[in-house]
């Protein structure tokens, strides 16, 4: 084992779930579904707005991206849960347990800004349906994705440093994946100053991006109520409670793990709560932002149809 400064720098040992084989069969059965499920409709979402041109729109763009980084965070986290459901040596090395950690972090956090992204741009479609193309002109909307990214970018190198300056005493991670969290529980120093980095941080970016999100939400059914048909409000409305269920649930998970101080954590309750935003969240995304959507369901008809008579 070579150490570094009381720093363990060899592998880690992720504990997961449980030790009982029967059980982690049934986990095994669970959440392989869920990761096919989630890969599928996403890549599947891709696929389609990417081949159909009706669907080339600002909206669907940034749905598009939405089902990319779905697809890659629950891949950073699903692949090695599953192999280690079913082997007995569940080991991560110190490097990949930080590369798994800086690339969940950066893709979480850039989906938290990118889902304030959208509610902007479906505050523009609704209050300014006649200027829509021209606020939401392609150059925007690259410029919104891209800063999506470099703002997760930013707050995971941020998160990732301030954790591997720890040093380590343990190798057991109480956790299926490496998390800020139980990688802190396993300090043999104070972590007082790591922990409110990461409030800190953490909150700055909740702030911003719930913001963001609940000021376009109050604007768009504030306009909704205001104008249209008694049936065009309620699908506007419809849409937007969808909406916003989903992004309170991902955020209320966020802010349940990661803005509360390390030593009030309970690593048990954390694990079940990870389930929520690392598979589940990742796999209903496609029903409730697009295959809810008409436009979305006439383009996958024509697809397949297109598809049976050739």
């Amino acid at each position: 084992m070579e150490e570094e400064n009381g720093t363990v720098k060899t592998e880690f040992f992720l504990l997961g779930f449980s030790d009982h084989p029967e059980l982690q069969s049934l986990l095994f059965a669970v959440f392989f579904p869920i990761y096919s499920v989630t890969l599928m409709g996403n890549l599947g979402m891709i696929f389609l707005i990417i081949t159909r041109s009706c669907l080339h729109t600002p909206m669907y763009f940034f749905l598009c991206t939405l089902s990319f980084i779905d697809a890659c965070y629950s891949s950073v986290i699903a692949p090695k849960l599953l192999v280690d459901l079913v082997s007995d040596k569940k080991t991560i090395s110190y490097n990949g347990c930080a590369a798994q950690l800086y690339f969940f972090c950066s893709l979480v956090d850039t989906e938290s800004f990118l889902l304030a992204a959208m509610a902007y741009d479906q505050y523009i479609a609704i209050c300014s349906p006649l200027l829509y193309t021209v606020i939401m002109s392609k150059r925007v909307c690259c410029q919104l994705a891209i800063g999506a990214f470099l703002g997760g970018t930013m707050s995971s190198i941020i998160h990732t440093t301030n954790t591997f300056h720890l040093s380590f005493c343990s190798k057991e991670i109480n956790h299926f994946f490496c998390d800020i969290s139980p990688l802190f529980s396993l300090s043999c120093a104070d972590t007082y100053i790591h922990d409110m980095v990461l409030v800190v941080f953490a909150s700055l970016v909740e702030a911003i991006c719930l913001l963001t999100v609940l000021l376009s939400y109050v604007c768009t059914i504030t306009a909704i109520f205001k104008t249209g048909s008694a049936e065009g409000r309620r699908k506007c409305f419809s849409t937007c409670a969808s909406h916003l269920m989903a992004v309170t649930t991902y955020h209320g998970a966020l802010i349940f793990i990661y803005l509360r101080p390390s030593t009030g954590h309970s690593l048990d309750i954390d694990k079940v709560t990870s389930v929520l935003y690392t598979l589940i969240i990742p796999m209903l995304n496609p029903l409730i932002y697009s295959l809810r959507n008409k436009d979305v369901s006439n383009a996958f008809r024509k697809m397949i149809s297109l598809k049976l008579l050739s």
